[in-house]
């Protein structure tokens, strides 16, 4: 199991912050926060609580040690294998893979990327290279998208993972810029890319650690599930919606499916191309 997991299941998204201003006026922080629609880490750093950042600062990486449940070891392993690929790919192409640190949480956790609600879903976070994940997204993913199964579950995190590799190859930081100069429909078809080639990143992992003995013959199809359930045109459908591909942020249903599976067959990041 990897030791990169940070367990912050059980904290308060606000601890540490507004040491200073007492319980009564954290309630009345909050409460301000509420009516007006504020962020409440940034009325805790206006008043002083917070260290006058400009965003939330990470919470402690104390954890009190590695999961102890089984679906927490579960992601501590998955997390571990996707560092064995990436440390063997980065060290082919003769360069060093700066692994990511995977966050547990439940509800809302603060990160380097600002407070976020589980709403949102698992997400990467690039200035502080934390994956941030309430493992409820599993439960989500089985009831509510219909996708149940390890691999479903282990391709979610896979995913995450590549928009880490992303990171550390500059993709990320070069699709943020261009994005800055183009219209809001190139905007989304770039954002589609990026998203598209985490899939294909999500693969390539999923190639090796098949190589490796770690995923069984048939887990394949629960991650192709997993794709299809969350693709752009299906959660539009689910949400009463017509389907807008212009609106599209992470692709359609089968665009996903074809690039998960076009990693899953390669096991070559160079196949990942997916803003040509």
């Amino acid at each position: 199991m990897s030791t990169q997991v940070e367990d912050r299941r059980g904290q308060s998204p606000l601890a540490g912050r507004g040491a200073g201003i007492g319980c009564g006026g954290l309630v009345m922080l909050l409460l301000l926060a509420w009516l007006t629609g504020t962020n409440p880490l940034q009325l805790l750093d206006a008043v002083g609580g917070g260290g006058g950042a400009p965003l939330p600062a990470p919470a402690p990486s104390s954890t009190g040690g590695a999961p102890q449940d089984e679906l927490g070891q579960f992601a501590g392993v998955v997390l571990a294998s996707t560092e064995d690929t990436w440390n063997q790919i980065f060290a082919q192409q003769g360069s060093r893979y700066q692994l990511p640190t995977l966050v547990l949480f439940n509800d809302r956790v603060t990160s380097a990327c600002g407070f976020q609600s589980a709403a949102v879903g698992p997400f990467y976070c690039p200035p502080d290279q934390k994956i941030y994940i309430d493992l409820s997204f599993f439960d989500q993913l089985a009831r509510r998208f219909g996708a149940p199964g390890d691999f479903g579950q282990a391709y979610v995190l896979a995913h995450e993972v590549g928009h880490h590799v992303q990171n550390l190859l500059g993709i990320s930081t070069q699709v943020h810029q261009q994005k800055q100069r183009v219209s809001r429909t190139e905007a989304n078809r770039l954002s589609v890319a990026l998203e598209l080639q985490a899939d294909c990143l999500a693969g390539v992992w999923g190639y090796h650690a098949a190589r490796q003995g770690l995923i069984e013959a048939g887990d394949f199809e629960e991650g192709l599930r997993a794709a299809g359930a969350i693709g752009d045109d299906q959660m539009q459908r689910r949400a009463g919606q017509y389907v807008r591909p212009e609106s599209f942020t992470h692709g359609s249903s089968a665009q996903r499916q074809e690039w998960l599976r076009r990693g899953l067959s390669t096991g070559d990041p160079n196949a990942c191309e997916t803003f040509r």
